[in-house]
This record gives C-alpha cells, sequence and structure tokens, in this order.
C-alpha cells in the first residue's frame, strides 16, 4: 500500500482512531525494534506529504475516546488485534 492508499484510508477515518493508531505503532516500533526505521519512516512520509494528517492526529488527540484509553490502557500493552478491537468497539459504542 502506497502513502496514496494510507492518506485515503487516514483522511475517511475518525481523528481518534488516526491519533490512537500512529501513537500505537510509534509505540511498538521503537528504536530497537528491527522494522522501525521502516515503519516509522512510512508514517513520517504519510504526515510530511499530507498536510491533513498532522492536523487529524492533534484533533484526535483532543478527543474523549483518547482520554478514556490513555487512562485505562498502556500501548504497549496491548497486542494489534486487541487493540483495535478495543478502540473499534469503544469508537462504535
Amino acid at each position: 500500500m502506497g502513502s496514496a492508499d494510507s492518506f485515503t484510508l487516514i483522511d475517511e477515518a475518525d481523528p481518534a482512531l488516526v491519533y490512537l493508531i500512529f501513537t500505537w505503532i510509534r509505540s511498538h516500533y521503537g528504536p530497537s525494534h528491527p522494522a522501525s526505521d521502516a515503519v516509522i519512516g512510512r508514517l513520517l512520509a504519510i504526515s510530511d506529504r499530507y498536510t491533513a494528517v498532522p492536523k487529524k492526529m492533534k484533533e484526535g488527540q483532543a478527543d474523549p475516546v483518547v482520554a478514556w484509553f490513555e487512562e485505562s490502557y498502556s500501548y504497549k500493552d496491548l497486542g494489534s488485534k486487541e487493540f483495535i478491537e478495543l478502540i473499534i468497539e469503544k469508537l462504535e459504542g
């Protein structure tokens, strides 16, 4: 998936979801992870190329769902499937 495809998905997504996913990815692909450069590089490429992405993330950061998650959970403690299921359930609920 290229950055244009990624941007289309991000553009249509809830700002809280975008913020939470980007933050989860950054927490799981820290400097010691072998794929860190590629994964974080892709996030930066999307953010740099599409100025709407950082704006959406800033908007999402202020969402009550983000506050709920960050008060109740740790990004590093949840695997990808568990994390996404939890967040989608909360956003849809």
